[in-house]
C-alpha cells in the first residue's frame, strides 16, 4: 500500500488533488481511499489530506502516520510543523519550493518548482503539478492521472494546460 500525506492551506486544492489521485488509482485498478483532516475550518488554516493506493482492500480509516510520500503544497509549512514525521524509510517529502529549506537537510526530500511550472501553463494554483509528481513517486500511470484531473477540472481549466502542468510535474520525478 503507498501512504500519502498532503501539507497545504485550506483553499489550495489540497483536498481536491487527494480525491484526484485516488481516482487515479482507482482507474489504474487498484483500490483507494481519499479524505481531508481540517483544523479551524477557514481559508489559510493548515490542513491535511490523505490518500491510500492498495492492490488489495484497504480496511484501515485512520490518518496515515507513516507516509510513503509526503506532499507540501504550502513551504512556509515547513517551519511551522515537522511535514517529514513519520515518513518511511523509503519515503519521500516533495516540496513546492525552488530550494529546499535547511529544516529538511538530511531527510529525503524533492524541491518541485511547482508554482513556476502551473503559471508557465496558465494556472493560478501549483497543486496539479504536484499532483503530477505525486502521481510519479506512486507509480501512478500519467495518463491516468491527466484522465483523472481533466475529468474533474476540464470544464473549468484548459485541458492541454492541466495535461502539460501534470506532465512537468510528473517529469521531476523521472
Amino acid at each position: 500500500m503507498k501512504e500519502v500525506r498532503w501539507h497545504a492551506r485550506a483553499g489550495q486544492g489540497a483536498k481536491t488533488v487527494s480525491q484526484l489521485l485516488a481516482e487515479a488509482g482507482l482507474l489504474a485498478g487498484s483500490s483507494v481511499q481519499a479524505f481531508p483532516e481540517y483544523g479551524p475550518e477557514r481559508r489559510g488554516a493548515p490542513m491535511r489530506a490523505y490518500t491510500r493506493i492498495s492492490e488489495t482492500a484497504i480496511r484501515r480509516h485512520d490518518p496515515v502516520a507513516s507516509p510513503d510520500i509526503v506532499i507540501v503544497l504550502e513551504p512556509t509549512l515547513v517551519n511551522e510543523m515537522n511535514v517529514a514525521e513519520g515518513l518511511s524509510d523509503e519515503g519521500v517529502v516533495l516540496v513546492d519550493t525552488n530550494e529546499l529549506p535547511e529544516s529538511l537537510k538530511g531527510v529525503n526530500a524533492l524541491a518541485i518548482p511547482a508554482t513556476k511550472i502551473a503559471h508557465d501553463h496558465g494556472l493560478k494554483f501549483s497543486n496539479v503539478v504536484m499532483l503530477g509528481a505525486a502521481a510519479a513517486a506512486g507509480g501512478i500511470p500519467l495518463e491516468k492521472i491527466q484522465d483523472a484531473a481533466v475529468k474533474k477540472l476540464g470544464k473549468r481549466l484548459d485541458a492541454d494546460s492541466l495535461r502539460g502542468a501534470i506532465a512537468e510535474g510528473y517529469a521531476c520525478l523521472a
